[in-house]
């Protein structure tokens, strides 16, 4: 986190126009809370709609398993120092199954031990796209010894995907939801 409240900030249900309510509507459910993430990019209704599209995509649609896109995206949201996004996936991953130790790992990255090479693909591949926007051909091999061409695909796609919410929630600073404590090692308020 880099801010320690909001630029924008996330809408409460009385201040919502008739189109942000519609855009809100796909995250919206019976006893549970509309998470910050999307009361903040409700601003733009518009915008917000199409994202969750995307979204949607990235997190049902994607061909990595569900434990593989988990660590792309937490890797991703590590490197840009987004403490929303890791703590909102940290919470998934866990009710999955991942410990604190693998947690951990993804922090230090592809050379903590533990890793499978398919692990450690993609975490090198977060890694190249986050430096130089680009895998670089060992880290492609690599990940092609492991997973399908739509895959690698996917990769890239949810790299970018959790790259660009990491910049808008870093950008806008989106608060963590009621409840949820924030990473001290992705605390980058001064």
């Amino acid at each position: 986190m880099h801010l320690n409240t909001p630029r924008i900030t996330a809408l409460t249900d009385a201040a919502l126009t008739p189109e942000q309510r519609q855009a809100l509507a796909p995250v919206t459910a019976p006893n549970r809370p509309v998470l910050n993430i999307f009361r903040t990019f409700a601003h733009a209704p518009e915008a917000l709609t199409r994202f969750l599209s995307w979204g949607n995509y990235i997190l049902r649609g994607n061909s990595l398993a569900p434990r593989e896109r988990e660590i792309v995206i937490l890797r991703t949201g590590y490197l840009c120092r987004s403490g929303y996004e890791w703590t909102q996936h940290v919470e998934i991953v866990r009710r999955g199954g991942m410990g604190d130790a693998e947690i951990a790992a993804i922090k230090t990255g592809a050379e903590a031990p533990g890793w499978s090479a398919a692990d450690a693909a993609l975490i090198r591949a977060c890694d190249d796209l986050h430096e130089r926007q680009f895998v670089s051909e060992p880290v492609w091999a690599a990940l092609k010894a492991h997973f399908s061409e739509r895959q690698c695909m996917d990769v890239v796609f949810t790299v970018g995907q959790y790259t660009q919410v990491s910049m808008m929630l870093n950008t806008f600073g989106v608060q963590l939801d009621e409840g949820q404590k924030l990473d001290p090692d992705l605390d980058a308020r001064g």
